[in-house]
């Protein structure tokens, strides 16, 4: 087997404090890895690629003691120094007086917190009594330590007519004047992110075309600066019936092999390609059962049960089965065509 590229490896070495549910990667049981497990993971897959990246998590960064200690190993083990994610665990930063400085220390200048309305709507959406909080703690202490929060807000037909708040949250934490002063742009977007993963289970409740007009203006201001688009309808793309008429005549199938991969290795080494959720027609092996090769061999020559289907199932024929022809929920064309492979996969 020829070397790839370049191929990046995400370790959920501790999981996460979180239940959200929007999240595109499922709500998995939190696991426990050793230092160990992680070194013995880069060794597998290194002789399969030209270079090889390693992150200790592919849910919350920097949730476990040793994050330090895990940070040093993933340079260690990876052959190219990648900056830290512009993601954050507010849980340790609450928690941890050490954890700002360090974040600024290796280079971050920026990090993303999710709010999805008031506190108890934030609160219920994260799976947890007390998150709001921390995320207006760890905004302070962001600001201390000359880290600008970029915040993102995912929004529903049931959480939508609480932006207004939203807005006066920004403007009573004052977070655009204070992102100038330590020489930061303020970005905030909202939307309605993929379904899939537990935002699946929001499938009745995606916003439809007439929610945009609820969108506060200079929410849908600072949205559209941030995708680079010009009205909020290509933010959150078109009805499903529109993308169904459009779709069904695609007679084109799909493959994900490409020359820089990017894995997820849950807690008990079962191995995921970062396309969608983690879900067992995803799934590529085993690494400690079925071995690095056979993983490699499975995703190259898209032997998964779901690169079987996608490879061989045009698109077409899948949205003609699993679409909804009465749907005004908005999707982007490509988050829709996931979303009903994912629906294709799940009941053949």
């Amino acid at each position: 087997m020829d070397k790839l590229n370049k191929i990046t490896i995400g370790i959920d070495m501790a999981g996460c404090p979180n239940r959200c549910k929007h999240c595109c990667l499922g709500a998995a049981p939190n696991g426990k890895m050793e230092k160990e497990d992680m070194v013995f993971i880069a060794n597998a897959f290194r002789p399969y690629a030209n270079k090889l990246g390693i992150a200790s998590w592919y849910r919350e960064p920097d949730f476990r003691d040793d994050y330090k200690e895990l940070w040093d190993l993933e340079c260690q083990l990876s052959d190219e120094k990648t900056p830290h994610f512009e993601l954050m665990s507010y849980w340790r930063m609450v928690r941890d007086k050490d954890y700002a400085e360090w974040l600024y220390s290796i280079g971050v200048r920026k990090c993303q917190l999710t709010l999805f309305g008031s506190e108890k709507t934030t609160d219920y959406y994260v799976g947890r009594k007390g998150a709001y909080s921390e995320i207006v703690k760890s905004i302070d202490i962001l600001f201390k330590h000359g880290i600008a929060p970029r915040i993102q807000v995912f929004v529903n037909k049931d959480n939508i007519e609480e932006l207004p708040f939203i807005e006066e949250f920004m403007d009573n934490l004052e977070l655009e004047s204070r992102c100038k002063e330590i020489g930061q742009e303020f970005q905030l977007f909202v939307h309605s992110g993929s379904c899939e993963g537990e935002n699946e289970k929001l499938y009745e409740i995606i916003v439809t075309k007439e929610d945009l007009n609820r969108i506060p203006e200079k929410l849908a201001e600072l949205t559209l600066k941030h995708f680079g688009k010009e009205n909020l309808q290509e933010v959150f793309g078109k009805p499903e019936k529109d993308l169904i008429k459009e779709l069904l005549g695609n007679k084109k199938t799909t493959s994900i092999v490409s020359t820089f991969p990017v894995f997820y290795v849950d807690a008990n080494f079962n191995v995921y390609p970062n396309v969608t959720q983690p879900s067992p027609w995803w799934c590529l092996g085993n690494l400690k059962a079925d071995g690095a090769e056979q993983i490699m061999n499975n995703y190259v020559n898209n032997k998964s049960k779901a690169q079987h289907l996608i490879n061989h199932i045009s698109i077409g024929e899948m949205v003609s089965l699993c679409g909804n022809p009465d749907s005004e929920r908005l999707f982007s064309k490509e988050e829709y065509i996931l979303y009903i492979q994912n629906q294709f996969c799940k009941t053949n």
